[in-house]
């Protein structure tokens, strides 16, 4: 393959990658507690300056682009009041923690509701689980004391879809729960757009490289028998 045509085509599947993940953003701006994932872009000068400063060995690298690892931006959200009494919020580190038919759970989304049985649910009609596991009963006058929902350190949670995360709660949690309430999406709707914009001009130089290299090779194979000797 022609070396132009392999960097062109890394860069457009790069861009790609990118664009599914605002896509992906933009359609959660307003989901309460929801946190964006980000994948970082190398280019081989990047990843050649540091390996030399770390002391590392350079390795195959290939001339591309080359697609870090897919990490969870964490950063809490803005505080949006609600006064609804079965909105809860996090103020500071940890989650919350929900049964579901595929287990237990993890989420920053504290819009909760009352179940038929009178339990405290989220959107799905899974249990809201207290600091000690057990299930939360909502009272009569249909509130819910902010104590009675758990809050759970989970170091390396991972996201599920959902806006669930996986892991092992471990540790104390430092985060205070704030009853109505709600954690806004770690989304910046106008950041994203033109991130978005930025990426779909990248892809489309990548595509117009390809096409320009394409009708080189084309031509360059056209004249190969028609040069005339004498």
């Amino acid at each position: 393959m022609d070396l132009g045509l392999y960097i062109a085509a890394s860069g457009m599947v790069a861009e790609q990658v990118h664009q599914d993940q605002l896509a992906n953003d933009l359609a959660n701006a307003s989901t309460p507690g929801f946190k964006p994932d980000e994948t970082s872009q190398h280019s081989f000068g990047e990843v050649l300056l540091a390996n030399t400063e770390g002391g590392g060995a350079v390795g195959s690298v290939d001339d591309g682009v080359a697609l870090g690892k897919t990490y969870t931006n964490m950063t809490p959200g803005s505080m949006q009041e609600t006064g609804e009494p079965l909105d809860f919020a996090i103020e500071g580190g940890g989650f919350f923690a929900v049964k579901t038919p595929q287990g237990i759970r993890y989420t920053r989304d504290g819009q909760f509701v009352t179940s038929a049985k009178g339990i405290l649910t989220d959107a799905n009609g899974d249990p809201v689980l207290g600091a000690k596991g057990a299930q939360i009963k909502v009272s009569a006058d249909g509130t819910v004391a902010p104590g009675a929902v758990g809050v759970f350190e989970v170091p390396g949670a991972v996201k599920q879809g959902e806006n669930l995360y996986t892991g092992t709660a471990a540790g104390k949690p430092s985060g205070t729960v704030r009853q109505g309430s709600l954690e806004g999406s770690g989304v910046d709707a106008a950041k994203v757009m033109v991130e978005m914009i930025t990426s779909m001009r990248s892809f489309q130089s990548g595509q117009q490289a390809i096409q320009a290299i394409g009708e080189t090779l084309q031509e360059a194979a056209s004249q190969v028998g028609s040069v005339s000797t004498s």
